[in-house]
């Protein structure tokens, strides 16, 4: 399979390019920074050069965090890229889009907060900034599309992308539960990012559907329900949270994708 991977030169996609060559994909690297090969996708007739004989594409180009910009700059880059890449794929005829949504649709920073938790694909749309609402419009985009091409598009709401050397600097939080309150303790690590994407090229699915990509477990070492207690009392627990399981919930991604997160901070540092 030839895949084009946009925004390949991020973290996420640096994860992504390597893992789809080690696993054998045929891989074209898109970005406005080297080593890959220089697109503007706010211009539509590059995204559909880079596209054009590709059988599908991992689209990861976007301005990737409120606050990098200015809010009319983030949404509107971040709607022309996303359009023009999805219209480009229905366009030349890929198999499947699989794109970066973001956590950020459920609620994100949660300065209110959610209505129960874990959180789940069914807690959207709650965009708090532009950023989030770039995704949200996005995903409706998407949706659209795929009606009218037929073509799956997969969107995926990752979790914050950490990687092994950032979960050193996790202890910092761990007195203070409120500092990472902001998307309940979670995290994803850029390898399992990269998995999961993998994992969207072939699943089975039609139409337009999101998937929540979060670690198995919090970056805290207090247990998840203790920690909702404090910090959000009176947020219903759906389900039986134990231990330090995550409060962003995989339970689709695994059902659907056969997703289940391989990598935690755990593995890192002694706590």
């Amino acid at each position: 399979m030839k895949v084009c991977v946009t925004g390949a030169s991020g973290r996420a996609g640096r994860a992504v390019v390597a893992d789809l060559a080690e696993h054998g994909y045929e891989v074209l690297s898109v970005d406005l920074l080297p080593p890959a090969l220089r697109a503007d996708l706010t211009d539509y007739g590059q995204a559909v050069e880079v596209l054009t004989g590709m059988d599908a594409v991992i689209h990861l180009a976007n301005i990737p965090a409120p606050g990098l910009a200015t809010p009319a700059t983030t949404f509107n880059q971040n709607m022309s890229m996303n359009f023009n890449v999805f219209q480009a794929a229905a366009q030349v005829g890929l198999s499947r889009v699989v794109w970066a949504s973001s956590e950020t649709t459920l609620g994100l920073p949660f300065d209110v907060p959610p209505r129960y938790a874990p959180v789940d694909e069914d807690h959207y749309p709650v965009p708090a900034t532009t950023y989030a609402l770039s995704k949200v419009a996005s995903e409706a985009v998407a949706e659209r599309i795929a009606e009218w091409s037929g073509i799956p598009f997969i969107a995926l709401r990752f979790s914050n992308i950490l990687g092994p050397a950032e979960y050193a600097r996790f202890p910092e939080v761990w007195d203070d539960p409120s500092a990472r309150k902001w998307n309940l303790w979670g995290y994803i690590d850029e390898r399992d990012v990269a998995l999961s994407c993998r994992l969207a090229l072939d699943a089975g699915v039609t139409g337009s559907q999101s998937f929540i990509i979060a670690a198995a477990d919090t970056v805290m070492t207090r247990p998840s329900a203790d920690l909702m207690a404090e910090v959000f009392p009176g947020v219903p627990l759906r389900g039986e949270v134990t231990g330090h399981a995550t409060l962003l919930s995989n339970d689709r991604s695994r059902r659907v994708l056969g997703f289940v997160p391989r990598h935690s901070w755990r593995d890192h540092v002694t706590t």
